[in-house]
């Protein structure tokens, strides 16, 4: 352990040289320098997030080959904007936690932060919903993010939203990882959090490097080396050491390793991986592969696949303050500019806002940190972060089986299955124009988008249903129809002891024109199947 933190003292030495000037324990950066890096920040993000929106989630389990074009024009943010104001989740959803700091102050509490996430009234969906689902019905943080509450805690919710922590703390990681231990367990645990502290500590990195490799090598650095995040982060490492040309053939070796997602139930035995650690693999492949280019880091990270309007956002990010904002290719920044005094969905704040907000808050930082603050010059201290707690999701607790349900719960639903574990993947919609025969006659897979839906935003119905296992009542779940009250999942337990199990839903207020949807069953056991 001594070896390891003296080549960590190592690296974060270099890192302070490497950058702008100063000595090996602080980093000095002009405060135009500083603000430009922090603009460059919220830029890239959003360039990535747009750049990629065409193909989120359409590459899952493969990547986007070379013929195929990947658009880009002079109108092209302005567009999205109008067409998805959703597709900007990563950016509002920061933006929450920057304006919380801001009215809040920097002391603000895991409580604070998370009350002002949980009754923001934008959509949310994964570890985020289940996040303020849990907090709106009094399960508070870290219990709101942990797996056996959350059965998407080690999604990538967390990482997509902790870029805002990198520029509030630039090149000061201890208090970034501070931040993030506050922010990341209101919707994640395990290696979903650490997906979030790895993004906070590369922002913030990239302040006072401008090597992609050592930025990579500092942000990883506090993640537990036991962790199955940073094994799929070091095998993206080994990768490119061995040969730092090819980054598809990087891609192939996580894919055998790790392309697996065990907690999701959108994604357990199916090519859909929302999963924090290959996420996080796909922008290491762009950040080390794309070498200190924009444009072709940004362009790898999005043909890696799978969440690839998220990835690139966090590669153009950690680009952009690395570059700055200034040395963001004119390509890409003039379509940005279209929207920089435009609030995002939800919010009252603009990029313009955030460029000032995150700015400030840097600077108090900086300045609480034990470093210089001067009208033209900042000194950054520079001090090795301890490493974080090890945790780790779905212990003992391995994926056997997918069923297809593919049927509604009207009154009551049972089943049985072996093992110690299950999820029942499906949600409560609104009947609209549909009798109840068709219904019986017609299988769900028929019935389309335009039979079902939400309700109205502020629809007040919420079905109370009792979740039954082995002839004990387990628990009682609420399932509204209000969009962001809304529980992803009517029902699951994990760590039950092993063995045969029985089932049973019972809806206690059933309504007229609303109906539970039961799509799919998964199961685990706490033997893995891999090694018997």
């Amino acid at each position: 352990m001594k070896a390891f933190y003296g080549s960590l003292v190592g690296v974060f030495a270099s890192a302070a040289v490497s950058c702008s000037g100063g000595t090996a324990d602080r980093i000095d950066l002009s405060t135009d320098s500083l603000k430009d890096k922090i603009m460059g920040g919220w830029a890239g993000q959003t360039i990535g997030v747009v750049y990629g929106a065409p193909t989120e989630f359409k590459f899952t389990g493969t990547t986007i080959q070379e013929y195929h074009p990947i658009a880009w024009d002079e109108h092209f943010v302005k567009y999205w904007w109008d067409k998805k104001p959703g597709l900007f989740d990563d950016i509002y959803n920061d933006l929450t936690f920057v304006e919380s700091f801001r009215d809040l102050g920097l002391d603000a509490s895991t409580e604070e932060l998370a009350h002002r996430f949980a009754f923001a009234e934008y959509h949310l969906a994964h570890a985020n919903q289940a996040g303020r689902y849990n907090i709106r019905n009094g399960i508070m943080p870290p219990a709101s993010g942990h797996w056996l509450n959350n059965p998407h805690a080690d999604d990538l919710d967390f990482q997509i939203e902790a870029d805002f922590i990198g520029l509030m703390a630039p090149g000061l990681l201890p208090e970034a990882l501070d931040i993030a231990s506050r922010v990341g367990h209101i919707m994640n645990s395990g290696d979903g959090f650490y997906g979030g502290a790895f993004v906070a500590g590369l922002y913030s990195a990239a302040f006072v490097s401008d090597d992609p490799e050592t930025i990579l090598d500092m942000a990883l650095a506090p993640i537990p080396a036991e962790s199955q995040f940073y094994q799929c982060i070091d095998e993206v490492r080994k990768c490119y050491r061995r040969d730092p040309h090819d980054w598809q053939a990087c891609w192939f070796e996580l894919h055998k390793k790790w392309n697996h997602d065990v907690g999701c139930p959108k994604g357990v035995f199916l090519s859909f991986n929302i999963d924090a650690k290959i996420n996080a693999a796909y922008v290491a492949i762009g950040l080390l592969y794309g070498g200190g280019d924009f444009s072709r880091s940004i362009e790898i990270a999005t043909r890696c696949g799978q969440d690839s309007d998220c990835n690139p956002a966090t590669v153009g990010g950690v680009l952009g303050v690395m570059l700055g904002y200034s040395g963001i290719p004119a390509v890409w920044l003039d379509p940005l500019r279209e929207i920089e005094e435009l609030d995002f969905e939800g919010t009252d704040v603009s990029l313009a806002k955030a460029y000032e907000m995150s700015y400030a808050q840097a600077l108090e930082m900086i300045a609480r940190a034990g470093g210089e603050v001067t009208p033209e010059r900042v000194s950054i201290p520079q001090r090795t972060p301890d490493v974080l707690p090890l945790e780790q999701n779905f212990v003992d607790t391995h994926p056997t089986s997918r069923s297809r349900l593919d049927c509604f719960l009207r009154d009551r639903y049972a089943f049985d299955f072996d093992g110690n574990g299950f999820i029942v993947w499906g949600n409560i919609v609104c009947l609209r124009s549909v009798t109840e025969d068709y219904v019986h006659r017609v299988s769900m897979r028929h019935i389309g988008s335009e039979v079902f839906g939400l309700a109205e935003p502020d629809d007040p119905y919420v079905a109370e249903v009792e979740i039954w296992i082995d002839g004990r009542l387990d628990q009682h779940a609420r399932l509204p129809m209000k969009n962001t009250d809304r529980r992803l999942e009517p029902a699951w337990r994990y760590l039950l002891p092993e063995g045969h199990h029985s089932v049973e839903l019972r809806w206690l207020n059933p309504k007229k024109d609303y109906l539970i949807r039961l799509n799919d069953l998964v199961t685990y056991s706490s033997i893995d199947p891999m090694k018997k």
